[in-house]
């Protein structure tokens, strides 16, 4: 079972979302469908055409949209003087049903990849009225853990692209949020400064890839390198703004996200039903957050991939995600 055929929109729009930006979205597939919307991860990665296919385009009404900041949304982190400020999960959480409702959707499965994950498991606990179901993959939570996991722990694994990764951080912050270091340094006013630090961001997410091949062809464009790493860091510098505020309470010494917001509300989720895909050599395991996930959500599954790493694109990865979408095309949405 491998993914369906190529299909192109048959709908496309902009929609203001406030703050003075405007996300692009996409409808493909049955409009009479079932309707389902694409997370795609980064954050700031943008929506990906191949995301269409994991879908029976006879059976769904598939949305895709590019969140704030990157893709075919504006304004672009590309450009230095963007306003990241109004970049949060509040702020995509909001979009989301801001464009829920201009698609006149009522309820709508969910399918999100890698920071997608994070952003519809929040999405999802917050609204869980506007969810039929969840297909996650590259599963993550967000949680501080993961982060210090990301930037710090693997150093052990890629002690030489890690030496030339702390290489642009400040020594009285190395045992610190690497993340938010380099974030500065994105937000520098000098253009030098946030072309060598997108670089050396992207370079490292390229060196800690479980499985070769070790190369991501956008990564040579400096615009996306420099939006992603921009938008990465802005993220993981701020506890993907699940510390506190509206998604979520951060606890007495203010570390409530360390173990994670999203793992801590998994009961939130509790009679939506979810598919969790992931490869068994995926870096995030060594934490243990999807089995963690898993056994504090009864309504989910989880299915693994072997000699798979943090890729929802590989043969095996593909065919349990078009198995969950098949799956789900034959409940009715009550």
């Amino acid at each position: 079972m491998g993914l369906y055929p190529e299909i192109e929109p048959y709908d496309h729009g902009m929609l203001d979302v406030g703050d003075g930006n405007s996300v692009h979205w996409e409808t493909c597939g049955n409009p009479r469908g079932k309707p389902a919307v694409v997370l795609h991860g980064g954050p700031g990665s943008g929506a990906n055409p191949s995301f269409r296919r994991y879908f029976d385009p006879d059976a769904y009404r598939i949305v895709l949209l590019d969140q704030r900041g990157c893709g075919r949304s504006t304004p672009h982190a590309s450009a230095y003087e963007t306003d990241m400020s109004v970049n949060t999960t509040a702020h995509l959480i909001g979009d989301l049903e801001k464009l829920r409702r201009h698609l006149g959707i009522e309820r709508w499965l969910v399918w999100g990849v890698s920071w997608g994950s994070v952003l519809g498991l929040r999405y999802a606990q917050t609204h869980p009225g506007a969810v039929t179901e969840l297909v996650l993959t590259a599963v993550a939570t967000g949680s501080n853990q993961e982060v210090s996991l990301m930037t710090r722990g693997l150093g052990k694994l890629f002690p030489a692209a890690f030496q030339d990764f702390l290489a642009l951080v400040p020594e009285n912050e190395r045992d610190g949020n690497p993340a938010a270091a380099y974030n500065r340094l994105l937000e520098s006013p000098d253009p030098s400064t946030r072309e060598r630090a997108a670089r050396a961001w992207t370079d490292w997410e390229t060196a800690i890839a479980s499985l070769p091949p070790r190369s991501v062809p956008r990564y040579e464009d400096p615009v996306f390198r420099y939006s992603f790493a921009r938008t990465v860091t802005h993220y993981w510098g701020n506890d993907h703004f699940l510390g506190e505020g509206e998604e979520g309470k951060a606890g007495e010494d203010g570390s409530a996200n360390d173990e994670g917001v999203v793992l801590r509300d998994a009961h939130l989720l509790a009679g939506i039903p979810g598919t969790l895909v992931q490869g068994v050599l995926d870096p995030g395991n060594l934490l243990g957050v999807v089995w963690r996930l898993h056994h504090a959500w009864p309504t989910s599954e989880l299915r693994l991939a072997d000699d798979v790493g943090h890729d929802a694109g590989a043969p095996d990865m593909t065919e349990l995600l078009v198995a969950a979408t098949d799956g789900y095309a034959r409940v009715a949405d009550c």
